[in-house]
């Protein structure tokens, strides 16, 4: 897949990023750590500059999450939950995955539609509980903005200072995805166990 991407770039240029960054968005499980640190790569080999490639990025990044948006607001959760049994094995994604996003959107509000851009995978996922909720447009539409344009930024500026060995970026992004599962996952135990505790506590 890295491979088809960088060919993708290198031929079509700005337009090639916009594409890529907006299916990114749409399908999850396309990288957009390759995206983003070849397109900053690519600012010091080409013609394309720093500035160009964050904002044909964030376009393309807001044109998907507003896709999704789209979808979630016609959809409840149980149509979601049979198009992902159907489908979701073609884009790799589970009815996990949509409830974690919906857990997170319910649990922390709209400001989770600005931190869930920084978490791989989540960051498209929270628009359609954004959309199922019915969610302000305008607030939604100004959080994701924020947020894209910080997460695309600094990938695009990471990937133009290291140059050549922009690959070595799209590991260390694998190892922080990782960081950030794993204390998903503390945080909803230390959660669970201190639910426990107070109940306990109560009961006594």
């Amino acid at each position: 897949m890295e491979n088809w991407i960088t060919n993708t770039m290198e031929e079509f240029g700005y337009f090639g990023i916009f594409l890529l960054i907006t299916l990114e968005n749409i399908f999850p499980p396309i990288p957009s750590e390759v995206i983003l640190t070849f397109g900053g790569f690519m600012t010091t080999t080409t013609s394309l500059s720093i500035a160009g490639v964050v904002a044909v990025s964030t376009l393309g990044s807001v044109a998907g999450a507003i896709t999704l948006y789209w979808i979630g607001s016609f959809l409840d959760m149980n149509r979601m939950e049979k198009i992902i049994n159907k489908y979701g094995h073609i884009v790799r994604l589970t009815k996990e995955d949509l409830h974690k996003a919906n857990g997170w959107f319910t649990k922390y509000g709209n400001w989770t539609v600005f931190f869930c851009r920084f978490i791989p995978l989540i960051r498209s996922l929270i628009s359609l509980p954004a959309g199922m909720a019915r969610m302000n447009f305008g607030i939604f539409l100004l959080l994701t903005t924020i947020g894209t344009l910080i997460w695309n930024f600094i990938l695009i500026k990471i990937g133009a200072m290291v140059g050549g060995s922009w690959e070595n970026i799209v590991h260390y992004m694998n190892v922080y995805s990782n960081i950030i599962y794993f204390l998903i996952a503390f945080a909803g135990i230390a959660a669970i166990v201190w639910f426990i505790r107070k109940r306990v506590t109560k009961q006594n």
